[in-house]
């Protein structure tokens, strides 16, 4: 069973959030305080952390940076009442992965949650296959058949991304947040000239197409046939 720790000093919040989670299969442990966290983070595996940022002596960003360093891959979301721009980016500057601003919709946290998870599975997985096409996170390649695919780093992060999550559309600004940064000045156009040159090194791939969703943005298609 998935395990989710809730770290939050409100009581009756704490309460909620655990009880909505766990009525919709998961194993919940709540902790008021992050030294509380800390404490249940010792003695169990968590497979994501949901945590509030203003808490008393030690804040939700001196947490999160704690569990970053000691785990690069543990998903980390906010729930918080800080909804200023300074505050996210230095979540994320952090390297925590979502970042929800209060009052909080219990069904939009049990969508996040369970995205949260779904990346966290596949980016432990690090090796894709459609077809006769592979990418190999850990190494960086790709493969189509016998041909190896010449990437560069990030045009290779923008389609093991989209691959990840198929026929998922990512707006332009979705992708500049996630490989440019939130607070970068290049504009989103950048995102499709990546994407052209994309398609030129996928020029004989048959097995998915990278195509364009007017107005929003991109989306990999696997061919069925």
């Amino acid at each position: 069973m998935i395990s989710i720790l809730a770290v939050e000093d409100d009581q009756d919040l704490n309460q909620t959030v655990c009880s909505v989670l766990k009525r919709h299969g998961y194993s919940v442990s709540g902790a008021s305080s992050a030294n509380e966290a800390f404490s249940l983070m010792f003695d169990n595996k968590f497979d994501l952390v949901i945590s509030d940022i203003m808490m008393p002596k030690v804040d939700g960003f001196e947490l999160a940076e704690t569990i970053r360093q000691l785990d690069h891959n543990m998903p980390i979301m906010f729930m918080t009442a800080r909804g200023d721009l300074e505050s996210k980016q230095i979540g994320f500057r952090i390297g925590i992965d979502d970042y929800m601003v209060k009052p909080i919709d219990f069904d939009e946290i049990l969508l996040r949650v369970g995205a949260l998870l779904r990346r966290a599975k596949i980016e432990a997985n690090k090796r894709l296959t459609i077809g006769k096409f592979v990418m190999d996170a850990d190494e960086h390649v790709a493969y189509n058949g016998n041909e190896s695919i010449a990437f560069t780093m990030r045009e290779f992060e923008l389609v093991f991304k989209l691959l990840s999550f198929p026929k998922k559309t990512f707006t332009r600004g979705q992708l500049m947040d996630d490989f440019w940064g939130i607070d970068t000045n290049t504009s989103t156009r950048t995102v499709d000239v990546y994407m052209t040159k994309i398609r030129d090194k996928l020029a004989d791939v048959n097995d998915f197409e990278i195509v364009t969703v007017r107005g929003l943005g991109y989306k990999a298609v696997p061919n069925e046939s």
